[in-house]
Order: C-alpha cells, then sequence, then structure tokens
C-alpha cells in the first residue's frame, strides 16, 4: 500500500510542523506564562519576542519501559568487572549518584524547567487571541497583500473556457481573406474568360474552354478547402493579477493636556494609544496616527509635543472634537480609510461643553468613525463629561468608554473595550 503525504501547505522550516504541534498540546501552558510575561514587561516592549518556562512535569510524555522487578538479564558492553554468574545487591532506587548536587549530598532529583522562545508573530497572536476589531464595516480588510484578476489584451494558448469568441472569429475572416484572396481573383479572370469565349461562340469541346473549366475546378477546391476557422485563430483572453488596493486606517489621539494632567496619567495614556496601535496594525497594513492634544483650545501636534508639552488652565473638550471633524472632512473622507479615535481625558471639562460634546459626537463624528473609544483617568468621582458620553454609548454601539485608575488596569481596560461581541 503506497501513502502520499501532502506537504505543500508546509514551510520551508521542517520543524515548523512539529512546532504547531507543541504549541496547540500546551496551549494553557503557554497562555499563562505569556500572562505572566505581560505583567512584568513594559508596553512599549510588548510586540517582541518573549522566552516562555514550561514546568518539566507538563512536558513529560508516558512511555512503556521494562519494570525492575522479576528475574531478567541484561548484556552490557565492555563489561570487564563481573562475569555470568556473578552476584552483587541489587542498589537502592535513586542511587548510584544520579540525580545528587555537586556536593553529592541530596537525596532528590532536580530536573529544569523547559525554556522556549516564542516569536514576535506568536506572542501577539496568544496576546490579541480574545480580541478583535468589533463592528467593522468594510470588507477589503488583510494582512497580506490580495490581488484580482484584470484583462490584458489576449493569448494564443490558454484553456476552452478563457476563448474569446468574437476576437477568434475576426481572425479566422482575416486569414480567409489573407490566404483565399489570390485563389478568388484567379476565379473570377477565369470564369470572365470563359463567359467571354461563349460570348463569341466557342463550342463546349473547345481545347481553351476545356483547360479554363479544369481551371476553375481547382480554384473552387482549392477555395474550398480553407477551413472556416483553424486553432491558429483562437485567441484567449489574457488575465494578470495586480495588487488590490487594501483599505488603510487613521488613528486619532485625543488627550486632554489641561493643568489637571499630570505626568502619570499622560503616561497611562500614552500606554493606552501604544496598545491600540498595535492592535491596528495587525489588521491594517497602512495606518496613519493624528495627534490632537486639547485644553481651552485645541491645536494638531507631532507625537513629541503631544506628550511632553506643559499647558495650565482649564478644558474645553469640544475644540478638540471640532478639530477632528474637520481633519475627517478634509484629509480622510474617503471610503477608503477607516477611522478609529482614542480619547483620553481625567473627566474636567466645563458643565455648557459636555452637552456640546454629546451633540458633536451624535450628529458629526460617530456616523463616520469605525470605533470610538474613551478611557477616563482618574479614581474620582464620574463627571459631568462622563454622564453625556454614557448617553453617546447608550445610542452607538461603536462607542466604548472606560476607566482607568492605575497603570495596571490598562489592560484589562483594553480588552474591555475590544473584547469579541457575540454573533
Amino acid at each position: 500500500m503506497t501513502y502520499l503525504i501532502d506537504r505543500r501547505l508546509q514551510g520551508k522550516n521542517k520543524s515548523a510542523v512539529n512546532r504547531e504541534r507543541f504549541l496547540r498540546r500546551y496551549k494553557a501552558q503557554i497562555k499563562d506564562a505569556v500572562g505572566r510575561a505581560i505583567k512584568g514587561r513594559s508596553i512599549t516592549d510588548i510586540e517582541n519576542g518573549e522566552k516562555v518556562t514550561i514546568p518539566v512535569k507538563d512536558v513529560n510524555e508516558p512511555h512503556f519501559g521494562h519494570a525492575h522487578g522479576g528475574v531478567w538479564e541484561t548484556v552490557n558492553p565492555g563489561n570487564t568487572e563481573y562475569q555470568k554468574g556473578d552476584q552483587f545487591n541489587r542498589p537502592r532506587s535513586g542511587g548510584g549518584g544520579a540525580g545528587r548536587g555537586r556536593a553529592g549530598n541530596s537525596d532528590q532529583t532536580v530536573e529544569d524547567d523547559f525554556i522556549f522562545e516564542l516569536s514576535r508573530e506568536e506572542f501577539m497572536n496568544y496576546f490579541f487571541e480574545d480580541l478583535e476589531l468589533p463592528n467593522m464595516i468594510k470588507t477589503q480588510l488583510t494582512q497580506t497583500i490580495e490581488y484580482k484578476n484584470q484583462r490584458a489584451g489576449y493569448n494564443v494558448s490558454g484553456t476552452p473556457s478563457n476563448i474569446h469568441v468574437l476576437r477568434s472569429l475576426r481572425g479566422a475572416l482575416g486569414r480567409r481573406i489573407a490566404v483565399g484572396g489570390p485563389a478568388k481573383r484567379q476565379l473570377k479572370e477565369a470564369e470572365e474568360a470563359l463567359r467571354a469565349l461563349f460570348d463569341e461562340g466557342a463550342p463546349s469541346d473547345d481545347e481553351q474552354v476545356i483547360e479554363l473549366k479544369d481551371r476553375i475546378h481547382h480554384l473552387h477546391i482549392r477555395l474550398n478547402a480553407i477551413p472556416f476557422i483553424d486553432p491558429f485563430d483562437l485567441r484567449y483572453s489574457n488575465r494578470i493579477k495586480v495588487p488590490k488596493p487594501s483599505t488603510s486606517a487613521v488613528m486619532f489621539c485625543i488627550m486632554d493636556v489641561s493643568g489637571s494632567m499630570d505626568e502619570t496619567r499622560k503616561d497611562t495614556a500614552k500606554r493606552f494609544f501604544i496598545l491600540l496601535y498595535l492592535f491596528l496594525k495587525r489588521v491594517y497594513e497602512k495606518i496613519e496616527v493624528v495627534f490632537i492634544r486639547h485644553h481651552t483650545a485645541a491645536a494638531e501636534v507631532d507625537e513629541n509635543e503631544f506628550f511632553h508639552s506643559r499647558e495650565s488652565g482649564g478644558t474645553v473638550v469640544s475644540s478638540a472634537l471640532h478639530l477632528l471633524q474637520k481633519v475627517l472632512t478634509e484629509r480622510y473622507g474617503s471610503a477608503d480609510w477607516n477611522a478609529y479615535v482614542a480619547q483620553a481625558s481625567d473627566g474636567d471639562n466645563w458643565d455648557n461643553d459636555s452637552v456640546l460634546c454629546k451633540q458633536i459626537l451624535n450628529n458629526a463624528i460617530m456616523p463616520r468613525v469605525q470605533y470610538y473609544t474613551y478611557v477616563e483617568i482618574t479614581d474620582g468621582p464620574p463627571q459631568n463629561l462622563w454622564e453625556q458620553y454614557c448617553e453617546v454609548a447608550d445610542r452607538h454601539k461603536n462607542f466604548a468608554m472606560q476607566k482607568i485608575v492605575t497603570p495596571a488596569d490598562i489592560y484589562p481596560v483594553f480588552r474591555e473595550l475590544f473584547k469579541k461581541q457575540p454573533k
């Protein structure tokens, strides 16, 4: 019996299959190890790989072996000390110094844990396994380049399903005209000459008449032998693969930089923005990031000024939303852009301005963005901005909001914002 193994889908690395099998088998232990690793590392290094330790007891596999009881014989090659028939005491279990410490005074066997390294892609897959981008409207999303078939002229070879009938018939007609043209002219001349002889009264058995009739007959045979269509005439539609433009994403980072936002809160907001950027980058090939900072007035700035500039004074959140609406309209109004907004604030805002923020979000911004996340970095009671945003969240499913008290809350909040939604 012959077995055929299809290895076309396997990578060039021969150990890749074994590695995938190992990752599937110890998925629970690896996820636990990844969770422990995340807690002990900086969020800016989250996209790097990680060394994972699995207890050796979890990777041991059952195996069959010979028991040491009963009567049995062994042959040890190179034995110069004992001969057949010699008797000696059986060593105690764990004897012989195997597994002892350096000083030989340990009675327990010590085995190292199994350590291996997850690649960057594997680490990110485990980290984002329970997450997804919710409420995706467009379907042109991919992590790899997509291609589409596009017509590019004709070929002289191809499959029957790609035959271009009109082009083939046009080519056959041109071939018949080109091949049969001289013969048709000769036939026309011979028929006119024969008609002239008959008009002059030449008999049917005249030698010249018989010669013209034979010539006309051979010309008819020659013309009838030209095929209506020849394999040479067939033309096939030629299609080539061209890269399909992939939908791009724009991520808006909005942060309050008023006097109430200290450096600790800014650092917490920065970590959340970075995590969201890494998450989006797994789905979109091209991502543009727009930084909008605001206090009483809003401005679009670069990343360095966004996180490190110092301002004092009050807070007017609507100024940032007006600027967001303007940038969306002028630069990202095309259907090829998916807009995501992440806003971080401590919740302080002028009382009258919070109602205006709700109106801007409901009427101008939420219908144009894929997802809007708002995180309030504070340990105090909800402010008026939070109350108004709660009404926005009740109206729009693509609006999510959570509170962050300490940097340790970033991961739980992020997972809550982007958890998988029920089908």
